[in-house]
């Protein structure tokens, strides 16, 4: 039998053995195989970690989170991958390789590691004011740009897994916010709340008393544990580089989760919601049994 290591954690209050699973990278970004290889031969997590507070609070020392939030985000930003390399950068200051490589900043990565190292290129921003690759004016071009950018109808996106203690009250109350955003749909450009998608903690929505957060303090209310599962989600949500409207942390540390991916809710006042920012119906799935809750976010 594989050995699996447990940890003593808090969800909403109850301690609960915890582990945590990332999505495969394949699945996090639209980017092409080719493409994420190219970024990856470049990048340094520790360095990226180190240099990009706002990220490293966002996503915590998780490497492939960190390298998934450069992919989408972090290169077209004009974040550098290492202490040695920044792709904006490297466009800039080697005008030779613009017309060959116009605005793909893969093809810029793959041209350091393969020629511009050797050849003694400078390669970090050292201070530069970057600005956006340039891209082709025609209204036409733009679209295709755009249909390009995003992620194919049917695609997985990407998931997260926590793991909770079953057979105890606060499991009930997992299992059952799990059930009720499972296969939820999301419109374009729509919006999502978490605390309204479970219906209110009470008795009568089937919720039951289980340990809580309270002002930072460990007490009992109806419904705790459910902000296992927003939080769950909303590690699925920063893994795809999916953006909340409104994310609230914890009181106090949960050890199911890195730090800077929980997502508390209470009563009507603290939530989880986003808006669906691609060009087609979002998915939520959601699974929670023998221990397990998985929340995996794909495209219609």
């Amino acid at each position: 039998m594989k050995k699996r290591q447990w940890f003593l954690s808090t969800c909403c209050g109850l301690l609960c053995a915890a582990a945590v699973m990332v999505s495969s990278p394949a699945q996090v970004t639209a980017a092409p195989q080719q493409d994420r290889s190219a970024y990856r031969a470049v990048f340094d997590a520790d360095y990226y970690y180190n240099a990009y507070p706002d990220v490293a609070a966002a996503v915590g020392k998780n490497t492939e989170a960190l390298f998934n939030h450069f992919v989408s985000f972090g290169v077209r930003e004009g974040r550098s991958a290492s202490a040695e390399f920044n792709p904006q950068a490297y466009r800039q200051k080697n005008a030779d390789l613009q017309t060959a490589f116009g605005s793909d900043m893969a093809a810029y990565c793959r041209h350091y590691i393969n020629y511009g190292k050797a050849e003694g290129r400078s390669a970090g921003a050292d201070g530069m004011a970057l600005v956006p690759a340039p891209t082709d004016d025609s209204a036409s071009s733009a679209a295709q740009d755009a249909q390009a950018a995003q992620p194919a109808s049917g695609q997985v996106l990407g998931s997260y897994t926590t793991y909770y203690i079953a057979n105890v009250p606060r499991a009930n109350n997992v299992e059952l916010a799990a059930q009720r955003i499972n296969g939820v749909v999301v419109q374009p450009g729509a919006g999502f709340s978490f605390s309204q998608t479970i219906l209110p903690r009470t008795s009568a929505n089937g919720y039951v008393m289980a340990p809580i957060f309270v002002s930072g303090k460990k007490s009992t209310g109806i419904g705790g544990g459910v902000c296992q599962v927003s939080s769950t989600l909303y590690a699925a949500m920063v893994t795809v580089g999916l953006p909340a409207t409104e994310r609230h942390p914890h009181s106090l540390p949960v050890d199911y989760l890195p730090k800077g991916l929980d997502a508390t809710i209470a009563g009507n006042y603290l939530d989880l919601k986003f808006t669906n920012i691609y060009a087609q119906p979002l998915v939520i799935q959601a699974s929670a049994s023998d221990g397990k809750l998985v929340v995996t976010l794909s495209l219609q």
